[in-house]
């Protein structure tokens, strides 16, 4: 492979990890904006506000390690990202369950 279709590999890489970030943190926040303005209980958007952090430590993350190993064209570990991301998706998939089982 030529080292413009590997740049272009990492650079999709970076650009789908910073896509997860983005929507994690813009939808976690905007559920527990939403949340906390309809329910009077504030405990029913912790999840959100947990997958809105995700996000954000997660294009952190991202960030810091693009500028670590790009000019070496290094390859860094992307399992705590990963975590990160699944932790962010299920907090979100637990708070639509806290919601849907909230009496309305």
């Amino acid at each position: 492979m030529t080292s413009a279709g590997m740049g272009s590999h990492r650079e999709r890489t970076l650009l789908a990890w910073i896509r997860t970030g983005v929507a994690l943190a813009a939808g976690g926040l905007l559920a527990a904006g939403a949340v906390g303005r309809h329910f009077h209980d504030g405990r029913a958007a912790a999840p959100f506000v947990l997958a809105a952090l995700c996000g954000a430590v997660l294009l952190t993350r991202t960030g810091l390690r693009h500028r670590r190993t790009e000019p070496e064209g290094l390859a860094a570990d992307p399992r705590p990202d990963a975590l990160l991301a699944w932790l962010g998706t299920l907090a979100i998939a637990t708070g639509a369950l806290v919601l849907a089982l909230i009496p309305g």
